[in-house]
């Protein structure tokens, strides 16, 4: 049902925009919401989700749509619609006090709250008619008894300002392997070593996890977290969480076995993965790996880039108003498209006429083996298998462009696109691929040339043509990551200059007079009931690990001890949390790790450079700072000028005597790591 346009028709974000036409009188966050709600004294609605987010469309169509729902709303709330992306700030609040509320949080989030933003009342997805009697109680209870309200707000309220608070190290510790030891052991009890991943569902990617878990395997010679992750790499690989014909993951499997995804698709999760995948193949080699990075990174080329050169943020999981619709098929048009090969394929993709599916005779296209070992079960070459995989994917491929394609979340946000930049560079280097340099660099630079403003401030989102939302934490911290790694990358400084520029504004406006860790909001932004800090790592990083690892790095490249001192803090003060729950600060014990093994600082001087970086970018190093180039003013470089190539290797502020080639660099490191 349409209705006439809400104020939510004048929206930048997507998702907002799908609101539009509800006869809920919604309005986007800001001071005209606000002031109405103090004015008239009503309670603020605050609903937020995403535009990729299937049981947000599912409450819109049950419930927002709906008039005699609407009518109940505008009659007692101040309603308020919010896209999580775009508003990360709002979001971290309210479900952090639906969290408190009900033990629990997710998307949809719905919160009632005071006229003053004070939460008293939220959830997640409701049935229309439970909805309506929320609304009716919560309004009821305002009117007859509001004293009652504004007594749990302020205690709610209190809990929320309490969260997350973390006091300065006194005295700052000594990291040990123990330190690592302690964080693993009671993590690698929930190792599923049958499917991969953690013995729950539904299973998440959760990249971070899996890149922390599989560079302490290999820096400390421990097979058990390694073989968990590689386990867990392949089944993820092989499963229809995976797109086998086009490239690019689902958020999640809604089951333990990596089969059955939800199929919207989010530009955080790919970039992530797309560097996991690339580390694990420069670490094993293993062909599957190589060939879902890649895979992934042609994805995110042919559906998610804009024509400035920027990620778009989503796919929706739903088309013509199903889930996953546009992805499955039916055994009887698989075979069609794909003819005499259409058994073999069938059968290795376990395609069947009844479907692997709760749809009937729906099958989502997935594996149980490699292709190494599918070619010789079914003895064929395995060369003429991949011809055959790769003709049948063209044709499924070009045949599913013709359906009617999901949703595109065509918003372009700043943290995200930093995440795929450093992804991009990093997968230039290790598949010695300059297509992927050249896709970051055009993102990159398109960032600094039109979402910084004179003063210096990054914005966060990018829509129709203008920013609109200054930046937050992440933002900075993610896209300053992707500088540094395109940096290492080309060794152009200007990303390194840029990357150090904007730190130098993460610092003045995010600071915590009182604390370690940075706010995740600047300080000229609008004030909260709260302003928070983003600590514990999830499916994305925290903005603090990122940023405190920024500043590491930075600190080497810049011989900035200011920099490194304040990482060195924030890691401080949050590492008694960090063994509580592994899995929850892997971003965190990554630096730890990186403190405990050390960082090798390798340094490239003279005019002949490139073949000796692809052969050092042979060898897997995680623990590295790579820097290089001609006449360059960097503290590690500046006094390295030569014409034939040299290779310094530097740890703890004492460099090596220089090396010529890559492999005696690999040697020398190996000796000084021993």
């Amino acid at each position: 049902m349409n209705h006439e346009p809400n104020r939510l028709i004048h929206a930048s974000s997507p998702y907002l925009l799908q609101h539009a036409h509800n006869p809920v009188d919604w309005f986007e966050w800001g001071p005209e919401a606000l002031e109405k709600a103090r004015t008239e004294q009503k309670l603020i609605l605050v609903s937020i989700g995403y535009s990729a987010c299937h049981w947000c469309h599912v409450m819109e169509r049950e419930s927002f749509e709906r008039p005699e729902v609407a009518e109940v709303m505008n009659q007692y709330f101040v309603c308020i619609k919010v896209d999580r992306e775009e508003r990360p700030d709002i979001d971290q609040i309210y479900m952090y006090a639906v969290q408190l509320m009900t033990g629990g949080g997710g998307w949809p989030l719905n919160c009632i709250c005071l006229p003053d933003q004070r939460p008293i009342y939220g959830g997640t997805y409701f049935r229309k008619d439970d909805w309506i009697n929320v609304l009716m109680h919560v309004a009821r209870l305002w009117a007859e008894e509001p004293e009652k309200a504004m007594a749990y707000a302020g205690r709610l309220t209190a809990g929320i300002e309490e969260s997350e608070r973390f006091m300065p190290a006194q005295i700052q510790p000594d990291y040990t392997q123990a330190d690592l030891a302690d964080i693993l052991e009671p993590w690698q009890r929930r190792f599923d070593m049958a499917d991969g991943g953690y013995n729950r569902s539904p299973k998440f990617p959760l990249p971070n996890n899996w890149t922390f878990l599989l560079r302490y395997s290999f820096l400390f010679d421990h097979d058990a977290p390694g073989v968990a992750t590689l386990l867990t790499l392949e089944k993820m690989a092989l499963g229809g969480i995976y797109d086998q014909i086009g490239g690019g993951f689902a958020r999640y499997s809604v089951d333990g076995k990596w089969h059955v995804p939800h199929f919207e698709k989010m530009l955080y999760d790919n970039a992530q993965l797309i560097g996991l995948y690339a580390e694990a193949w420069q670490y094993t080699r293993l062909p599957l790996f190589r060939e879902v990075a890649t895979g992934t990174i042609e994805w995110l080329r042919r559906e998610m880039l804009s024509e400035e050169g920027l990620f778009y943020s989503a796919l929706d999981a739903d088309s013509e108003g199903v889930e996953g619709k546009f992805y499955v098929w039916q055994r009887e048009e698989f075979d069609a498209l794909l003819g005499p090969d259409a058994p073999l394929l069938a059968h290795y993709y376990h395609v069947t006429a009844t479907g692997n599916w709760e749809e009937e005779e729906t099958n989502i296209l997935l594996r149980k083996s490699t292709d190494e070992d599918f070619a010789r079960d079914v003895q064929i070459g395995l060369e003429e298998l991949k011809e055959k995989v790769a003709r049948a994917n063209a044709l499924l491929l070009d045949e599913r462009s013709r359906r009617v394609r999901p949703g595109l979340d065509d918003k372009c946000l700043t943290a995200w696109n930093g995440m795929a930049i450093k992804a991009l560079a990093d997968a230039s280097q290790v598949f010695s691929d300059s297509r992927y340099y050249a896709l970051a660099a055009r993102a990159a630079d398109f960032i600094i040339d039109r979402m910084i403003d004179e003063q210096g401030i990054l914005y966060r989102n990018f829509k129709s043509g203008k920013v609109s939302i200054p930046g937050f934490l992440d933002d900075y911290a993610f896209f300053i990551d992707g500088l540094i790694s395109l940096y290492e990358a080309g060794f152009e400084e200007r990303w390194l200059l840029q990357a150090l520029e904007l730190t130098e504004t993460v610092l003045r406006a995010f600071t915590d007079p009182d604390g370690a860790l940075f706010f995740y909001t600047p300080a000229s932004n609008e004030a909260l009931i709260a302003r928070k800090h983003e600590v514990m790592d999830n499916v994305i990083p925290s903005s603090n690990s990122v940023m405190a690892q920024n500043l590491r790095r930075l600190g080497i490249c810049f011989d900035r001890e200011d920099l490194s001192d304040r990482a060195a803090a924030m890691l401080a003060a949050v590492h008694p949390q960090i063994k509580t729950y592994g899995s929850a600060y892997s971003n965190w014990a990554i630096q730890l790790m990186n403190e405990v093994k050390g960082w090798n600082e390798i340094a490239f001087s003279g005019d002949n450079q490139q073949q000796e970086r692809e052969a050092l970018n042979s060898h897997y190093i995680p623990n590295k700072i790579v820097l290089g180039g001609t006449k360059s003013t960097l503290p590690l470089l500046k006094d390295k000028q030569s014409i034939e190539t040299k290779i310094y290797i530097c740890r703890n502020k004492v460099c090596q005597l220089p090396v010529q080639t890559a492999e005696e660099a690999v040697q020398l490191i190996e000796k000084t790591n021993s």
